[in-house]
């Protein structure tokens, strides 16, 4: 009879890609991994994985293996998710992503509610500026910020957001911005991690799309809306933000939200998971209390 243990670490070896990466997300060492590859590799009698000097990937027998191993995996989560559902409610650890700004806001409250609801319900909360892979990071559940790009995976729309162009006092009295042109010839502060951070479409006061561009290049680029909203308030130029993110800056005046009957494109708040036959109920309850506490049951 297959253990379901050296599967579950063969699985983690392809997603990974080495043996180190799968022994640091299942908290073994290397060597536990690398015996149980070769006990899984005996009792099949096949080779499942070619080693090389950089990189470890699935041999066309292991390829194979890997998707039924994980249907296999899946299957076996649901039926103890299940079973023990009926008697104590959601257990188990539920991983979870965000941007680090969206994350600490919204998205740990809720969090913190799904755990006081649900004692037997491990979470783990990896807060990112990057779009870590769901697979290879074994996440359940991520919440993206902005335009989805296309993916393998689940997406559930859960909210919109505004984004608005913000500066600091002092560099508009240096800086001023009436108009559109304006706010063309500005000093940007972009974000890294878009790919056209100074185009966008806006909408004027008489209902008509334009297309906006800045005229030079960001005069500083960061990798995270934070460092963004902190460079603004900082007077070094104008920033397009989430208006959740710069609310309080505007109300205490360290921000000026710019030409505000101009509007940029509103961006879309998801709920992205892993594409499998049985989504667990741990990631559906918790899909729904963001949906439940952001008013909306998109």
């Amino acid at each position: 009879m297959l253990n379901l243990q050296r599967i579950e670490i063969f699985v983690a070896v392809v997603d990974a890609g080495s043996f180190t990466g799968a022994a640091q997300t299942l908290g073994l060492t290397k060597a536990v991994v690398s015996v149980n590859i070769k006990q899984l590799e005996a009792e099949l009698a096949v080779a499942l994985l070619t080693r090389s000097t950089r990189r470890v990937s699935a041999t066309e027998a292991g390829e194979r293996f890997y998707h039924q191993g994980r249907r296999l995996l899946q299957d076996a989560a649901r039926v103890l998710e299940e079973v023990r559902g009926n008697h104590a409610g959601l257990r188990g650890l539920l991983r979870v992503t965000t941007t680090p700004e969206y994350g600490a806001r919204v998205v740990v409250p809720a969090l913190a509610a799904l755990r006081a609801a649900h004692p037997l319900l491990r979470i783990q909360h990896v807060a990112s500026s990057q779009s870590d892979d769901l697979i290879s990071g074994r996440f359940d559940l991520a919440i993206r910020l902005g335009q989805l790009a296309d993916s393998t995976h689940h997406a559930r729309l859960i909210d919109h957001f505004a984004i608005v162009p913000v500066a600091s006092p002092a560099y508009l009295r240096a800086h001023p911005v009436r108009q559109l042109a304006d706010l063309a010839e500005a000093q940007w502060i972009a974000h890294s991690r878009l790919t056209a951070p100074l185009s966008w479409h806006v909408t004027t006061p008489a209902g008509h799309t334009v297309a906006f561009e800045a005229q030079s290049p960001a005069a500083i680029v960061a990798d995270s809306a934070a460092s963004l909203l902190a460079f603004a308030q900082a007077g070094a130029g104008v920033a397009l933000l989430p208006d959740w993110l710069v609310r309080e800056a505007l109300a205490d005046g360290t921000l000026v939200a710019l030409l505000p009957d101009h509007g940029f494109p509103r961006q879309g708040i998801y709920a992205v998971y892993p594409h499998t036959r049985h989504v667990p109920e741990k990631v559906r309850t918790a899909i729904d209390l963001l949906c439940a506490r952001l008013g909306h049951a998109a």
